[in-house]
């Protein structure tokens, strides 16, 4: 039985063992997206294949709650030395799209495994039908690249070269995908050692001990933090711009429902299966780490000294429909499913923000568009595929201070590629790269700016997949009277006669010359921005954050001369009309286009679409959305009528008595 010190110590160590695999991977990845942008986890895991450390100054914070146990009993016979992998999002349910390489590593004391290392890499291009592998247009997995279900990539110390002959035929990068996936193996090595010395300091039983109390006690906190959380139902949805290219939003929605010290996340609701790549393969784990990372992020922030391990997960629930969005069967595609999943942690603030009020951000810009760009350089004569930087909007309005600008909360670990490296490493030109003035959503405390970028190709036919193009439609939300945020945006050479707006479009071919700017989301606002500080609106202005207009128009604030017009602005203020009580404010783009789909109208659409067969239900919805009119239940039953008359294979029977019952 470990006393709380001893705990306390083991967990250090644990956590320091995954600081130290981080910094190996660190050091000796290949890919900029990898050593630069970090786009990678590692972690510790007890015999079952919990996660029981993970850093927290290096790589992805999205895993803290992944079991790797279902992708390692697809794998036999485990020696020392061995190392399995997998990128297959179907197999075991780690890897959730085929960039994301997962390895693991048994850690052996007296023949027995009482551990394991593992982690993942996103490889810059797995092959597939476009540059990165990645793209919301793609249909089924089938396009996505190259796939390796659980299996020995290392068979006692000794690389499978087969293996590694298949990948770098397969792939566009060959030498990136290896030489991340050997750091990788480095880190995994690092962590075996780390934990070989805390068996030696606590002893093989102690450890095992150790490790399970460290787990009881994440979870121990984790329901105390829900305990001080009101009993009720909160139920909130929001939207991704397109559920496929050029098509309808996508609707998440989640009825969040706290009991004393456990939680249910009922996912009922949300969209069917999508016929794009925009879908989260959970396969209906009710504690898959990736539908619970919104909840990490709200735990983190109301407890900083909370354990990030798999006990996390134990007080939540999740309910996610097979065949919807959330829970894919196969073939369907997923390698867009990030975007989703910002999507979805904005839904889980957004119900905790009901649940706690005072204690809860605005909405962060939800969308963290990663840059990838295929072209040739005519230096070296050769092709480069390369993630150029992620472009990441505001945080949202805090209780206590403005959102954070250009480093948005749950994107905020993605780091930037500074522009010597990428301009070394990749033949493009900056042309800008900054904050977006205007684009914080207006508030008591003001929601963190957006980010921009803008860089010029040289080669013909370049090639740009820019995955994760969100809020170009759906602003994030304000709450408390703070007001939503600004929109992104990606444009072919703007400021020119010649601009064209690509809208949520993620891939663009781009000619010698051209110039592509790619703007994120802001963060939305908390309070009333009227209340905001005069001098805080002047300041704000001074540093370029705000225009003079805006602080005019958004906070009732007038300058001369850079300076506070105090009777002015007293006047203008008194002249504003009173600020709506609703606790949300979502911006004209989401309350028009509710006008026609009410919760009543979209509950009636996901009814009769769950009462369908899977492969029917994509369609179905375009097709319900291509036919209906007018607003309410009653027309979206004369769409879907409409739609059955059209298509009399359709089995409609079922669907209209459910949706009628």
């Amino acid at each position: 039985m470990f006393d709380k010190m001893t705990l306390q110590v083991l967990a250090n160590h644990a956590r320091a063992a995954a600081e130290n695999m981080a910094h190996t991977l660190h050091r000796t990845a290949h890919s900029a997206f990898v050593k630069e942008t970090q786009d990678f986890t590692v972690m510790l895991m007890d015999r079952r294949g919990d996660t029981f450390a993970v850093p927290m100054d290096l790589g992805a914070t999205w895993y803290p709650g992944l079991t790797y146990g279902r992708a390692i009993d697809m794998v036999e016979d485990y020696r020392p030395g061995d190392v399995a992998f997998t990128n297959d999002p179907y197999s075991g349910h780690v890897a959730t799209h085929a960039p994301d390489t997962h390895l693991w590593k048994p850690v052996f004391a007296e023949d027995e495994i009482v551990a394991w290392t593992g982690g993942h890499i996103h490889n810059t291009d797995m092959g597939g039908a476009v540059p990165a592998s990645l793209s919301r247009s793609l249909t089924e997995i089938h396009q996505e690249g190259l796939r390796f279900p659980p299996m020995k990539l290392v068979n006692e110390g000794v690389f499978d070269e087969q293996i590694m002959r298949i990948m770098s035929t397969n792939v566009r990068k060959p030498d990136l995908n290896t030489g991340d996936i050997k750091a990788l193996v480095g880190a995994l090595n690092t962590g075996e050692r780390k934990v070989h010395a805390m068996i030696e300091r606590f002893g093989k039983t102690g450890f095992v001990s150790g490790v399970a109390a460290l787990k009881d006690q994440a979870e121990a906190q984790a329901r105390a933090i829900l305990q001080q959380i009101p009993d009720g139902d909160y139920v909130f949805a929001d939207y991704a711009d397109e559920d496929s290219d050029e098509a309808n939003p996508c609707r998440l929605k989640l009825t969040l429902k706290i009991r004393d010290d456990a939680a249910i996340l009922d996912f009922t609701g949300s969209d069917p299966q999508l016929g794009s790549s925009l879908n989260v393969p959970s396969g209906g784990d009710p504690r898959h780490t990736i539908l619970l990372v919104g909840v990490y992020y709200v735990l983190y922030t109301l407890n900083p000294k909370i354990l990030l391990n798999t006990g996390l997960t134990r007080p939540f629930s999740c309910i996610a429909p097979e065949g919807t969005v959330l829970n894919p069967v196969a073939p369907a595609a997923v390698g867009m499913r990030s975007l989703t999943c910002a999507r979805l942690r904005s839904v889980i603030f957004g119900a905790f923000a009901q649940a706690i009020p005072d204690k809860m951000p605005a909405a962060p810009a939800g969308n963290n568009c990663i840059i990838n760009v295929m072209t040739r350089d005519e230096r070296t004569q050769k092709t480069v595929i390369a993630a150029i930087n992620p472009v990441v909007g505001g945080g949202g309005g805090m209780p206590h201070r403005d959102g954070t600008n250009g480093s948005g909360a749950d994107a905020a670990y993605l780091k930037n590629t500074p522009i010597e490296i990428t301009e070394t490493e990749v033949p493009v030109e900056f042309v800008r790269y900054g904050l977006a003035q205007d684009s914080g959503g207006p508030g008591l405390w003001r929601g963190g700016l957006a980010t921009e970028m803008a860089f010029k190709v040289f080669a013909p036919d370049s090639r740009i997949t820019a995955r994760n193009r969100d809020r170009s439609f759906f602003r994030p939300w304000g709450t408390g009277g703070g007001r939503a945020a600004g929109l992104a945006a990606m444009t072919v050479n703007p400021d020119t006669p010649q601009a064209h707006s690509q809208g949520s479009k993620d891939t663009a071919i781009l000619q010698p010359g051209d110039v592509l700017a790619v703007r994120s989301a802001g963060g939305g606002g908390r309070g009333n921005p009227m209340l905001r500080d005069p001098a805080r609106v002047a300041r704000d202005v001074a540093c370029g954050y705000v225009s003079v207009q805006a602080a005019r128009r958004d906070y009732g604030v007038v300058l001369a001369g850079g300076a506070v017009d105090v009777a002015a602005t007293q006047a203008l203020r008194a002249a504003q009309p009173a600020v709506s009580k609703a606790f949300f404010h979502f911006g004209p783009e989401r309350e028009g286009y509710e006008a026609q789909w009410t919760d009543a109208a979209y509950d009636r659409l996901t009814d009769i679409l769950a009462a369908l067969p899977i492969h029917w239900r994509f369609f179905t919805k375009t097709e319900i959305f291509r036919r209906i009119d007018g607003s309410g239940p009653d027309a979206v039953d004369a769409a879907f009528a409409a739609t059955c008359a059209r298509f009399p294979e359709l089995p409609y029977h079922g669907a209209m008595q459910e949706a009628a019952e």
